[in-house]
């Protein structure tokens, strides 16, 4: 089977050894991401719904650049720096899953590479669809939340 590579060119990337996602035949495996913008700036600092909501991005687009789609995710797992903000993390997780419920798993870590970061998150897709489609909006108040919380 071919094995394809995505990269998204952050620096961590060359430096640590790791594709954001890796495609071999259907199944897609996607890194441990965080909520880094297209600045390589962190979203949502001191927000685990913010930082969630911005991982769930950056996956999705991952997976589009493997020709995959958020409905093709069997599987998540999330890292979070504080169990107790669990219902944020969960809730924004379930705004983008809610209907296509993958198999998870949510635990609390000892720290992530920058004390900043409160949630980074992996997920593993097998492709069923034909095409994929183009990443999701984000609901306006997703977003205006989001830009509040900045």
């Amino acid at each position: 089977m071919k094995r394809k590579n995505i990269s998204t060119g952050t620096t961590w990337e060359p430096i640590i050894g790791y594709s954001r996602a890796v495609r071999v035949g259907d199944t897609i495996h996607v890194s441990g991401t965080t909520a880094t913008g297209a600045d390589g700036k962190l979203v949502g600092v001191g927000d685990a719904y913010a930082q969630t909501v911005q991982t769930l991005r950056n996956i999705e687009s991952a997976l589009h650049m493997a020709g995959a789609r958020l409905e093709d995710v069997v599987r998540t797992r999330m890292f979070v720096a504080d169990i107790t903000e669990w219902e944020k993390v969960g809730r924004a997780h379930g705004e983008f899953f809610g209907k296509i419920r993958p198999a998870t798993a949510m635990v609390q870590v000892g720290g992530m590479v920058s004390p900043e970061m409160l949630v980074e998150i992996e997920a593993e897709a097998i492709v069923t669809s034909r095409a994929p489609s183009k990443p999701r909006a984000v609901k306006r108040e997703t977003r205006a939340r989001a830009r509040r919380k900045l």
